[in-house]
């Protein structure tokens, strides 16, 4: 019998799950009734691929910027360490259609971009670890399976 973490991703079987997948990780509500939805947006197979660091380090810099210009009330978009997926928190809005139409336009929006932003010395904190090439090979892979991001578990 495998102990119960704290941490929600420590309880997941990753040798179950299939990506790319879009999964809602769970809810907080706060104290007047807001309530915060994270979901794990996994775009590589857990201990069998991962991105680049380069291209990871893009394409969160691309998402980050560009998603709030898809989805409202995006609190935070972070990679997972493991480099196989990110961390999207957003306020108020349980809508699984709205998250994957949000993804799509903003992995869109990498594989258009021509510049990665804030990617110098003053608004990075590893400015020379980019790759715009890179973070495209990332987004174009991820839609690749977006007719599937609704399925996490292989059968």
């Amino acid at each position: 019998m495998v102990k119960k973490m704290n941490v929600e991703s420590f309880n997941l079987d990753h040798t179950k799950v299939k990506s790319p997948y879009i999964r809602l990780v769970g809810v907080t509500t706060g104290e007047n009734g807001d309530k915060v939805y994270k979901y794990d947006l996994r775009f590589k197979q857990p201990n069998k691929e991962h991105m680049p660091m380069d291209g990871l380090h893009s394409i969160e810099h691309l998402m980050a910027e560009n998603i709030r210009n898809h989805i409202d009330n995006v609190l935070d978009i972070s990679p997972m360490g493991c480099q196989t997926g990110f961390y999207l928190s957003v306020l108020n809005n349980d809508s699984f259609d709205d998250v994957k139409v949000a993804l799509e336009k903003t992995l869109n929006d990498v594989i258009n971009a021509t510049e990665v932003p804030a990617c110098n010395e003053v608004q990075c904190g590893w400015a020379a670890n980019h790759s715009l090439e890179g973070a495209k090979e990332i987004a174009k892979s991820m839609l690749a399976g977006k007719d599937e991001w609704h399925i996490v578990f292989a059968e």
